[in-house]
């Protein structure tokens, strides 16, 4: 290229004021409005990513603090039993069965006739021990009388000694008498046992005796299901503990239905076995030497009683159940916000430290009663008097010979 050429090149380029026109690689700055606004829009998304940070860092504490505080300090557990207590029938006599008045699963009401055992030896048991109490009270009208009629003779008539021999006789034929007495009632109670009868208001429940087997006294042979007995077992962790308390609102989901069984806190267990109290050598304690880092929390079973049941949820003992206690405040009605408000801050402050106990929650050691439970007893009829049973025997015996 020339110099001409080069220096009208350079004219060209040069804006028609004689300075150079801008080159179109060089950046032009922004106006002052544009650059604000993109200012503006750069910081709102910063802090838009700030905030979501934040609301996302906060939502997974609140997150966590309500699985903390489902999971490991509210009183709920997944180990629920139904329990029932179930009376063991026996016989009191022995013999054969000669009658079955029930079948299985069947309800019986209190004092139903369960079975019957043959009644034929026990019937003559009775009859033989009526006729020796006749005997006996024969026995006795004649010695009181002799005896009488010994103490108004003179000393003329008989002896002192004579007069105590006649007395001694019939003390002892009164002693004799009343034994007679005694085998009557015994003899008429074991007939009206023959007769097994119901303890309970229940269900029989796995029936195998039948008609000709031999009932053995004292040996269970059929089980009633006392359907006035059912409780609800819950097995809780010793630190959940803390947050049951006697009376509390409990309820009770079984693994089939969808409706809760509602109940009430009746007592915690005041004691769990322990394997290192186990005696070993001249009756020391065995103590394991092994001690772990990771310990698991023992579980001590509290007792519910059941106040409500759904229609048509059957209670069987041994099912299992979800239990679940409300507190006091859900006992009381308050706003139930308000409450799982009032137990989160309760729990977010036990993670921090441990939960205080509460003293009206458990009664104290021998501030609770025993409820005394009573079983009716068959009652023999009374007995008559000698002289009701032998009336007349010995007329005018008491009489003095002098008239």
């Amino acid at each position: 290229m020339s110099a001409a050429d080069s220096s009208n090149r350079i004219a060209d380029e040069r804006s028609p004021s004689g300075r150079a026109a801008p080159s179109a690689r060089q950046p032009v700055e922004p106006a002052p409005a544009h650059w604000l606004r993109k200012r503006v829009g750069h910081f709102l998304r910063s802090l838009a990513k700030t905030l979501a940070t934040l609301a996302i860092f906060a939502v997974a504490i609140l997150a966590a603090l309500v699985i903390w505080n489902s999971y490991i300090t509210s009183p709920w557990t997944r180990d629920g039993r139904i329990r029932v207590q179930v009376a063991s029938v026996a016989p009191q006599v022995s013999g054969q069965i000669t009658q079955l008045r029930v079948g299985d699963n069947q309800y019986v009401h209190k004092g139903d006739v369960l079975y019957v055992i043959d009644p034929f030896d026990f019937q003559v048991a009775l009859d033989q021990a009526k006729q020796q109490l006749a005997m006996k009270a024969a026995d006795l009208e004649v010695k009181k009388v002799e005896a009488d009629r010994r103490k108004k003779l003179s000393d003329l008539a008989t002896t002192p000694e004579e007069q105590q021999q006649y007395a001694g006789a019939a003390a002892q034929a009164q002693a004799a008498f009343e034994s007679a007495q005694s085998q009557v009632s015994q003899a008429d109670i074991n007939l009206q046992r023959t007769q097994v009868m119901s303890p309970v208001n229940g269900f029989v429940t796995n029936l195998l005796m039948r008609v000709g087997d031999y009932a053995h006294a004292g040996a269970s042979n059929i089980s009633v299901i006392d359907a006035d007995s059912y409780w609800i077992d819950g097995y809780f962790e010793e630190t959940k503990l803390a947050h049951v308390c006697v009376g509390d609102r409990a309820e009770a989901l079984l693994m089939g239905y969808g409706q809760p069984i509602l109940g009430r806190v009746d007592t915690v267990t005041r004691g769990i076995s322990v394997s290192d109290a186990a005696p070993s050598t001249q009756g020391l304690p065995s103590v394991d030497p092994v001690y772990t880092w990771v310990r698991l929390a023992q579980r001590v079973p509290v007792r519910i009683v059941i106040t409500d049941v759904p229609p048509g949820v059957p209670l069987v003992s041994g099912l299992t159940a979800t239990v679940t206690i409300r507190d006091a405040e859900a006992r009381q009605g308050q706003d139930g916000f308000e409450r799982r408000w009032r137990a989160l801050a309760e729990r977010v402050g036990e993670v921090f430290s441990r939960p205080r106990p509460q003293p009206s929650c458990v009664p104290p050691i021998g501030k609770t009663s025993a409820v005394v439970s009573t079983l009716p007893t068959p009652v023999a009829p009374p007995t008559e008097s000698a002289t009701q049973l032998v009336p007349g025997l010995a007329p005018g015996l008491d009489t003095s010979p002098r008239k």
